[in-house]
């Protein structure tokens, strides 16, 4: 168990790792790449490791120094798997969804699988997708969810039509693999597409390793085949979302942080627009090309839409319970699919401390100002919430987070750089 000590007041200076999110990408691309890549600013992480061992499963040469990691990629062949091979992917939900359709690329039989709770979270639309697209793939245990065995024998490619709105990263499987298909890739999209920023990290990564996708914004992709990626040295730049707990540090407690290796006007995360709200709450911002430092000040309550970045939610919803007045969370129903039904586990751990919070079907509203007094807190297994209670007990006295190491799923330093502030 991990207790949290209160602060008055912060000045720190933090410098966030490489981005979970670009981190699995890129390692997909450099893999599937024809020759030697270099990644600069790797994460290593529970969910990244298992992204790392996977594609090593399927023959791909990755050797890690530090934060470099060296990768021979395959050309998009893999070695013919002889045996039937499992491949255990934890409970990361990016690590199975990105890497199903690039195992569909390979040779031989395999078993996708992993923990308890990943059995939980939903996949049909993106087995759909293959199905249609002449992918050998069936349900092991239950439909629509893993685990999934699937008789490799590469993507057909063609038209498609997708449902995203449980996931983006359906979409981003497809695109990550789809160079290597037999023919051109065209993917439509029917409804509204969630967390659309994490699409456009997708292509910015396949554009860095030399494919271009044609676009109709969020509603078409056309990936042409024949065109694989380029062996490339790419820069990670910080993660966003690990930035975000030290921004709520800041905007809690009244004081700054400056978070470096974030860049605000280049980058694709769609986070960074968190910056905005905590601007509507009272915060002042300062960015520069590679660094964004947040002052606290007196805190609002907001209504925002948070679909296009739910990671963002948890930290919002610590930082509410200290603005004046509600604030309404809206259009992040996906989140009840991620390591924990975080809509349900936000409001059942913040109502222990005494906050006046109502659980929607799509989201939250939280009443700020309220008195909150301490207490052992649950993490549900869920790095998220665990960091964002961090930031609670900044303000409350007397807090302390169960399973604080489920932090590793993305975010392994960061105790020791909380420890700092």
């Amino acid at each position: 168990m991990k207790k949290i000590q209160p602060r008055q007041s912060i000045d720190a200076s933090i410098r966030i790792p490489g981005s979970k999110s670009i981190t699995h990408r890129a390692l997909i691309a450099a893999s599937l790449a024809n020759g030697e890549s270099l990644l600069k600013g790797f994460l290593t992480s529970k969910d990244t490791l298992y992204t790392v061992n996977a594609l090593r499963q399927l023959g791909v040469k990755i050797s890690i120094e530090g934060e470099n990691i060296t990768i021979s990629g395959s050309g998009g062949k893999f070695l013919p798997a002889v045996d039937r091979k499992e491949i255990f992917l934890g409970n990361s939900g990016t690590s199975y969804r990105l890497l199903l359709s690039t195992v569909a690329l390979a040779r031989g039989e395999y078993i996708l699988y992993g923990a308890p709770r990943m059995y939980e979270r939903p996949i049909g639309d993106l087995v759909k997708a293959l199905k249609k697209l002449g992918v050998e793939v069936t349900y092991i245990e239950k439909d629509n969810f893993p685990p999934l065995f699937i008789r490799a024998k590469g993507i057909y490619g063609g038209k498609v039509q997708m449902t995203v709105n449980k996931s983006s990263q359906y979409v981003s499987s497809l695109l990550l693999a789809g160079p290597y298909a037999k023919k051109d890739l065209e993917i439509k999209i029917t409804g509204r597409l969630v967390s659309r920023p994490y699409v456009d990290i997708t292509l910015d990564v396949m554009e860095k390793f030399g494919v271009h996708v044609d676009r109709d914004r969020y509603n078409y992709f056309n990936v042409p085949a024949g065109y694989g990626y380029l062996p490339s040295q790419f820069s990670i730049e910080g993660d966003v979302s690990a930035a975000s707990y030290f921004w709520a540090a800041a905007a809690v407690t009244g004081g700054i942080v400056i978070t470096k290796n974030i860049r605000p006007y280049t980058t694709k995360q769609g986070d960074t627009a968190f910056l905005d709200v905590l601007e509507e709450m009272g915060c002042r911002i300062e960015r520069e090309n590679d660094w964004v430092s947040v002052h606290g000040g007196a805190l609002s309550g907001v209504e925002v839409d948070m679909g296009a970045m739910p990671d963002m939610v948890p930290t919002l919803a610590a930082i509410a319970l200290f603005a004046e007045g509600k604030t309404a969370i809206q259009n992040v129903s996906h989140l009840r699919y991620k390591e924990s039904d975080r809509l349900k586990a936000i409001a059942v751990e913040l109502s222990r401390i005494g906050s006046r919070v109502k659980e929607l079907g799509d989201g939250l509203i939280i009443y700020g100002g309220r008195r909150l007094s301490g207490a052992t807190m649950e993490s549900h297994n869920d790095h998220r919430l665990a960091m964002s209670l961090a930031v609670v007990g900044l303000k409350v006295p007397g807090i302390t987070i169960k399973d604080e190491n489920c932090v590793n799923k993305s975010f392994p330093q960061f105790w020791e750089l909380w420890n700092k502030l």
